[in-house]
């Protein structure tokens, strides 16, 4: 049987990985509300094709890896490399909405990291180490740096939190597409469970990338990005 941390564990990624965290991701399309109007996705299949190369070449491996980063960093205090992954990964969002997106997601989770505490005796180093992050990242922290933090304060292992925040983001943007598509719950679970081996590869990928390794071709994402920006009537913010 497992163990009490082990199953502690497991419940803190169950949670930090749910869509009702309460971080604003559902506000978001990333893009696909624009994709949705121009006709280029427009049933379950081509919904599924888009995440699925989403997660081979575009920029969530970025942030997945970043995040995996940061994670090692705070393990061992690097706060130097801390402040490095917040800002690179600032950097290289290809429109301001999603990095306004990241932004606003960080400080929500941050601020929720602030305001519970689990249901044991907290740990003053992780306690410690939450301020820390704060004061280095400021104002402007990105999802997937304070994503990593929470991982670490509940205890999640790396390769566990890799997996919820890659499958965070695909249940959040199958439920994105569930409401504008529109498709029923079923395929959206569907779209979920076809998706599990693209996850499984991109995570492998990811823990064997090196720093001069990270790169995306996420052009259409930007592009549809810029497009929503522009759009007559949007059910998603930007």
């Amino acid at each position: 049987m497992p163990d009490l941390h082990s199953s502690l564990s497991l419940l803190g990624l169950l949670q930090l990985s749910s869509s009702t965290l309460p971080v604003g991701a559902y506000s978001y399309s990333e893009g696909l509300e624009a994709l949705v109007e121009a006709g280029k996705i427009f049933h379950g299949e081509s919904l599924q094709h888009w995440l699925a190369w989403e997660l081979r070449y575009g920029s969530i491996q970025l942030e997945a890896a970043a995040m995996v980063r940061t994670y090692r960093a705070i393990a061992t205090d690097d706060c130097a490399a801390i402040l490095y992954w917040n800002a690179w990964l600032s950097a290289v969002r290809e429109t301001e909405e999603l990095r306004s997106q990241s932004w606003q997601m960080g400080r929500s989770l941050l601020r929720l990291l602030q305001d519970t505490q689990p249901n044991r005796e907290p740990n003053p180093e992780m306690v410690t180490k939450l301020a820390e992050v704060q004061q280095v990242c400021g104002h402007h922290c990105n999802f997937a740096i304070a994503f990593a933090l929470a991982a670490t304060y509940w205890q999640i292992d790396e390769r566990s939190a890799l997996f919820g925040y890659l499958f965070s983001w695909a249940n959040n943007l199958v439920g994105a597409g569930v409401r504008l598509i529109p498709l029923g719950q079923t395929i959206g679970q569907q779209i979920l469970l076809n998706l599990h081996e693209a996850i499984e590869l991109a995570s492998q990928t990811i823990l064997t990338l090196s720093d001069d390794d990270l790169a995306a071709c996420g052009w259409g994402l930007s592009l549809a990005s810029m497009t929503h920006e522009t759009q007559y009537s949007r059910l998603f913010r930007s």
